[in-house]
């Protein structure tokens, strides 16, 4: 059976598709993209979310309020991302001398936001529920069942996951300093962003927020390197 030429061309296209080297670059602009993404989740979650008193029924109308929720769930997208993201970088530093320190930034991260996203359920959730019950019922004792959520081993977890997401950030930027491949600067933004996470837990709301902004530039500048250096290996060929 002879091929027409818009056969030939048809599968000529597939297969590069289906090459690994275009799967790879598209899997690298996608982490790319995924970590821009979450620059921005980290911003809308501070800036949504409700900031009261948390003793009071003004902090139940809090917990209850959908802005409360949805930051929350926003934030949980944010982390879920910010992985994404890692893998895209990692894949992107292959065949360089930092490829074992991006693969260690990866698994880190990756328990570190495992470990503390049931917190950030629990708060999205757990909180939302006695917010509504404490409404209800118009008792602002029911509020005070909000430090049981957030205490105890759920604490723990989520202290560790958010120390463990520290030092995969600070592995990922020294990957990126020691890669040779992005601009050595581009991920000194991203580890001091998540490395000042909990931190930025004891300031008020403009600090939360200022700090989302800095999460979003560490998260921009490298998306934006990762980018940038896939297009010239797509430009090499």
């Amino acid at each position: 059976m002879t091929l027409t030429t818009s056969d030939q061309m048809t599968d000529t296209t597939r297969e590069k598709h289906l090459s690994p080297r275009w799967t790879k670059a598209f899997r690298v602009r996608l982490g790319a993209g995924a970590l821009a993404i979450a620059g921005a989740l980290f911003v809308v979650y501070p800036a949504l979310r409700p900031f009261s008193d948390e003793t009071s029924l003004q902090g139940a109308a809090a917990f209850a309020s959908t802005a409360w929720l949805v930051a929350h769930m926003l934030a949980m997208v944010g982390f879920i991302l910010t992985t994404l993201g890692l893998f895209g970088l990692h894949l992107s530093l292959q065949d360089t001398p930092a490829e074992r320190l991006s693969f260690g930034a990866l698994i880190i991260t990756w328990i570190g936001v495992g470990l503390l996203l049931p917190f950030y359920g629990g708060e999205a959730f757990g909180l939302h529920a006695i917010g509504q019950r404490a409404l209800a019922e118009r008792s602002a004792d029911l509020v005070s069942m909000a430090d049981e959520v957030r205490s105890g081993a759920g604490l723990l977890m989520f202290l560790a996951g958010l120390i463990l997401l520290a030092v995969g950030a600070i592995l990922a930027a020294l990957a990126v300093w020691r890669s040779r491949r992005l601009p050595k600067w581009s991920g000194v933004p991203f580890a001091v962003a998540f490395a000042l996470y909990i931190p930025q837990f004891f300031g008020s709301q403009p600090i939360r927020i200022g700090h989302g902004l800095l999460v979003a530039a560490g998260c921009m500048w490298l998306a934006v390197a990762m980018w940038r250096a896939q297009r010239r290996s797509d430009i090499r060929g």
